[in-house]
């Protein structure tokens, strides 16, 4: 299994950020990307990176949370990475409109900047979309032809828009611990997705599957994930190892 997106590398585990790395192995996750917020958050990912050569993998990008009136200084750090070396991925970035709508037309322009650096780098794309579904496919539409490719974190919409992300090409939904949710509907909505167009994520330390809501979240709890799939789409918790694990190696090269 691969952890899509976890951010593990923050202070929530600066007590037993190692113990949980060996948790996460002892669960069968094999690999865990690490998404990008901004210039704070960059040394810690790279110092766990560097830790942990082959199995975390960084990805650089600007959260559209973190887009204040620093945005151009934010991104010329971002362009100066894409520069200096090779990432998994770009992200996290995209458009959050549920905590503040001040900035959006600088989100709007963070998000159109890094997919065309994406282009560039033949790099995939990893979207954070909170309340902002319409205004994210409105950026994205101008490059429906072209190479971009990336997965739809934390998905949580409706089958129709599922299928207007799958339709769009080169996209995956990113489903982590929500799926266990009572009352979320993810369940219903993931069950009519092919699951090739799956990735498995916990966004750590946020989002924990039940039964551990109200815990930290950790990768290791991919695997809570893939048994919940394995129940919506009554197979095997291999197949959707093995599946997931295909989908994951098909958008990121790991």
């Amino acid at each position: 299994m691969i952890d899509t997106h976890s951010h593990i590398y923050s202070e929530e585990f600066d007590s037993d950020r190692s113990e949980a790395i060996q948790r996460a192995k002892d669960a069968s996750v094999s690999h865990i990307i690490l998404p990008n917020v901004d210039s704070e958050t960059l040394p810690r990912m790279l110092a766990l990176e560097g830790e942990y050569p082959q199995y975390c993998y960084a990805a650089i990008g600007l959260h559209p949370t973190s887009v204040k009136e620093n945005y151009r200084e934010e991104l010329a750090l971002v362009k100066s990475e894409l520069e200096r070396r090779s990432w998994i991925a770009i992200g996290e970035i995209g458009i959050d409109l549920y905590w503040d709508k001040t900035f959006l037309t600088e989100q709007i322009i963070a998000f159109q900047q890094q997919i065309e650096w994406a282009i560039k780098y033949h790099l995939p794309v990893i979207i954070h979309v909170r309340d902002s579904f319409r205004e994210t496919m409105k950026v994205l539409q101008p490059y429906k032809n072209s190479e971009l490719k990336g997965v739809f974190h934390s998905f949580t919409g409706s089958v129709e828009e599922a299928y207007e992300i799958i339709e769009f090409g080169g996209f995956m939904l990113g489903i982590n611990g929500i799926v266990t949710f009572k009352n979320s509907g993810l369940a219903t909505v993931v069950e009519q997705m092919n699951m090739k167009h799956i990735l498995l994520e916990t966004d750590s330390p946020y989002l924990t599957p039940a039964p551990n809501r109200g815990k930290r979240n950790e990768s290791a709890y991919t695997l809570l994930v893939a048994q919940k799939l394995a129940e919506v789409y009554n197979c095997t918790l291999q197949n959707i190892d093995e599946q997931t694990t295909i989908n994951a190696k098909s958008l990121f090269v790991i």
